[in-house]
């Protein structure tokens, strides 16, 4: 039997109380269409333990996507909420807000609380419409707090207009797990009449509790943009072990192509360095072996680089934090020019794109900016210009597509991936919708990577569920375990997030729905190819 949906304020995120303001229950989500569609009974995601709840804060959902340490006095928490405040006062300033201050203040003051956004939330419709996952929630709840504690209004005028919220800790925990209850896919700004973008204001605060408090998902920092800075990479790749990934890479490519070539690595004057997401190498090498064929077939000038930051596109800094960002960027940059090539092309990864392409223009200046581009106008050149010899019909079996957010949203490119796909897959199909207005995997802003406590099951039922939604939709009329059915999607994080929902259900071995990337199609249908590329084999 239903219950009846606990009503919930904006007051309520200051509740002094552990139990969570919502906990959501199967009953409450979106239903699946079939072979999915029978009533979930298993909740969405199972409770914290009773140590973790004890250690953990995890009063806003049940959920702890940051492992945030309790306070252990009174004392520690004015503290905290006290540089909470100071670092609003910086976000809020033009000086201090280097990256995001125009539209973060633009954002902040245009919203007029028509709640267009909320039914374009991925998060907010797969919960069952849950109050505290609303887009504009947290903003709303972060603007009465600007009025009060910032703005300096007066106690009557707050509780006039509403804005008489009492920022304490239990607050301040429940924004700072509310800031990783949104995937940054800006779908709502896409959707805002007036252009508020409620993820941008997702992300600003993850800023504010990074740089000022010390709070992040260890799998972003530690293990993230720490770990990158200090070796090379993000999935702690050295460069040695970069080199003996390229060996296994040109047997693979003797395997697949049957020609045996030599890498080009660190080849200083070359045209491109191409710079992939180094979890290619680590979950999908077949990608960028598929790259180094489609190159090498048709004879561009291309290098990879075996020096540290240069075999890695990610930047998780991107999501949670400026000065991580820029301190990764820069230095990716450097590899490029001493290397002395021409321009850089980012691999399948859509973040890479956002932060080296788009927002790095902000702190990269003068010599520094340097020509950073999509591999996707690239490889469209190379398959619709007739560049390389294809067979389409190696690739006849139903193939959908996942558009990136920060491909298509952020960035606009749209286009390409559908003309080099109506190329070379004959039974090519749209999932409805897609392009622009198309939703998050579920795994964008590190949420694909995050696995900690109870927030992957968190990720998979919920923030992914509308994905999940789409692609049955897509193959609703092949579900026959007989057709293989190809998933494409051309992001690393994607792939992740994409396999773990496939997975979660069994949907590769009950419907032989597969993923993988864009490059894999084409380098399949290479006319020349000793072996099929695809192998069908689930990992």
């Amino acid at each position: 039997m239903e219950t009846e949906k606990k009503k919930i304020k904006l007051q309520d995120i200051s509740l002094g109380t552990e139990e969570p303001l919502v906990t959501v229950t199967a009953d409450d989500l979106m239903p699946l269409p079939p072979p999915l569609n029978q009533k979930e009974k298993k909740a969405p995601y199972p409770p914290l333990s009773e140590n973790q709840k004890k250690n953990y804060e995890c009063s806003l959902d049940g959920v702890s996507a940051l492992a945030l340490p309790k306070p252990k006095s009174k004392e520690e928490e004015e503290k905290l909420v006290e540089r909470f405040l100071r670092g609003l006062e910086k976000l809020l300033s033009q000086k201090d807000n280097w990256l995001f201050w125009q539209p973060l203040m633009q954002s902040l003051e245009s919203c007029v609380r028509c709640q267009t956004c909320s039914d374009a939330c991925p998060v907010y419709v797969s919960s069952g419409n849950q109050e505290i996952y609303r887009p504009t929630y947290k903003s709303e709840i972060l603007r009465r707090i600007i009025n009060k504690y910032i703005k300096k209004r007066g106690k009557i005028i707050s509780k006039l207009t509403g804005d008489d919220i009492e920022l304490n800790w239990p607050a301040v925990a429940r924004l700072a797990e509310l800031a990783y209850r949104c995937s940054l896919c800006r779908r709502c700004a896409q959707h805002c009449p007036l252009g508020s973008d409620n993820g941008l204001i997702g992300r600003e605060l993850r800023k504010l509790f990074s740089q000022e408090m010390g709070i992040a998902p260890k799998e972003l920092h530690d293990s993230g943009t720490v770990q990158q800075l200090r070796v090379g990479a993000s999935t702690g790749i050295s460069s040695a072990a970069f080199q003996g990934m390229v060996d296994f890479m040109e047997d693979e490519i003797e395997e697949k192509w049957g020609k045996r070539i030599k890498i080009p690595v660190d080849k200083e004057g070359a045209d491109i360095l191409l710079i992939h997401n180094s979890g290619e190498f680590m979950s999908w090498i077949e990608n960028p072996v598929a790259f180094a064929i489609l190159f090498e077939a048709a004879g561009l000038n291309w290098t990879l680089s075996s020096e540290i930051y240069g075999y890695e596109a990610t930047n998780y800094g991107t999501w949670y934090d400026d000065v991580q960002f820029a301190r990764i960027s820069l230095k990716q940059v450097q590899v490029a020019q001493k290397l002395k090539i021409k321009k850089m092309v980012m691999g399948e990864c859509g973040h890479a794109h956002k932060g080296l392409i788009v927002i790095a223009d902000r702190i990269l200046l003068d010599e520094m900016n340097f020509p950073r581009e999509s591999f996707l106008p690239l490889l469209e050149e190379l398959v619709c210009g007739d560049k390389l010899k294809l067979d389409p019909q190696k690739n006849n079996f139903p193939v959908t597509l996942h558009d990136p957010c920060n491909f298509v949203r952020l960035m606009g490119i749209v286009e390409p991936q559908r003309r080099i796909l109506k190329k070379v897959c004959p039974q090519f199909r749209e999932m409805e919708p897609h392009g622009v207005e198309n939703y998050c995997c579920g795994g964008g802003s590190g949420f694909a990577i995050m696995n900690s406590t109870n927030f992957k099951e968190w990720r998979e039922n919920i923030s992914s569920r509308m994905k999940l939604k789409q692609i049955l939709e897509t193959f609703k009329d092949v579900l026959d375990p007989s057709i293989r059915k190809y998933v494409c999607a051309p992001c690393s994080n994607c792939k992740g997030a994409i396999r773990d929902i496939l997975n979660s259900k069994d949907l590769w071995e009950k419907h032989s729905i597969y993923y993988g990337g864009l490059v894999e199609l084409v380098a399949n249908a290479l006319v020349d190819t000793k072996k099929p590329f695809i192998e069908w084999e689930w990992h």
